[in-house]
């Protein structure tokens, strides 16, 4: 949480959450599945419960840039020209954010690596700053639920509520029950979207799990589960 304006008492709470995150382990993680898998909800289970950082390789860039470091500069450089960020530029990136007191716990990885060529530079990486990747945990789905689930998916766009057409509908159809005011079907969570974003996930991402696999890394957890479930398992695996 920020502590920028935070109360005594939200103040006391904080702190009684990073003591109970000194007697956790730490891990360096990544969490492996598709659009609407649960990454999302679990990754912040997990930063709440064990005090790790999130990393993601774009919410790096925005930041950097936002606050004009001298490694965002040079990624705006490329960006502006419309080109790819070069390795060496992601890669600085990463290694600040690994190397800075708030990932000093851990790490959740979060859309990196996204194949065996990143997986591998992920590994050199953090054996360059004395880490190394403790456990990838896949969360499995079936993607006709996927589906089903997602695409039924309907949002407040001010307040963020979130509903679900069959298994959590608002009490009128597309209105929300706080404000009345419509919900939205984001571009993301349409059929068609999802679809060109899981075949995406299939091709590129989803073989580095046998990579994983192959170096005993791997977790494999049923993401159709009740939310509590996979916290449960997750957690078991992080504590073993």
């Amino acid at each position: 949480m920020s502590l920028h304006n935070a109360s005594l008492k939200e103040l006391q709470v904080e702190i009684a959450r990073r003591e109970s995150c000194l007697k956790m382990p730490k891990n360096n993680i990544i969490l492996l599945g598709p659009p609407g898998a649960g990454k999302g909800t679990q990754s912040n289970f997990i930063i709440e419960k064990f005090c790790y950082c999130q990393i993601s390789t774009g919410d790096l860039l925005r930041d950097n840039i936002s606050r004009k470091t001298s490694v965002g500069l040079k990624a705006k450089e490329f960006m502006d020209k419309g080109a790819l960020v070069p390795d060496d530029v992601v890669n600085e990136l990463i290694l600040n954010a690994v190397n800075s007191p708030s990932c000093e716990r851990g790490v959740i990885f979060d859309g990196y690596p996204r194949n065996q060529a990143q997986a591998e530079n992920l590994d050199v990486l953090l054996g360059s700053v004395g880490r190394k990747l403790d456990k990838v945990v896949e969360l499995k789905v079936d993607e006709e639920a996927l589906f089903e689930r997602i695409s039924g998916r309907r949002i407040h766009q001010a307040s963020g509520r979130s509903y679900h057409i069959k298994f959590n509908p608002p009490k009128v159809p597309d209105v929300d029950d706080v404000t009345g005011e419509p919900l939205v079907q984001r571009p993301d969570d349409k059929v068609e979207t999802l679809k060109a974003r899981i075949d995406v996930y299939n091709q590129k991402t989803a073989p580095i799990a046998s990579y994983y696999q192959k170096k005993h890394l791997l977790k494999s957890i049923d993401a159709m589960q009740k939310i509590n479930q996979i916290q449960d398992q997750i957690k078991n695996i992080l504590l073993h």
